[in-house]
């Protein structure tokens, strides 16, 4: 399978927004005190990312 630079950027997305709901889950299920905040805001930011790697696509 040949790894082109779009190909990188969509499994980084893919991976980016893995990690995002998992750590916005952890916040809301696993830490019910302030840490639980945290998870969640870093969660959302791994959105960002992803949102910015997303839009990448294709101009690098």
């Amino acid at each position: 399978m040949a790894m082109n630079k779009n190909t990188v950027l969509a499994w980084a997305t893919v991976l980016m927004i893995i990690m995002g709901v998992v750590l916005i889950l952890m916040g809301t299920y696993r830490y019910d005190d302030v840490a639980g905040w945290g998870f969640a805001t870093v969660g959302f930011g791994f959105f960002a990312i992803a949102w910015v790697f997303n839009a990448l696509k294709g101009r690098v």
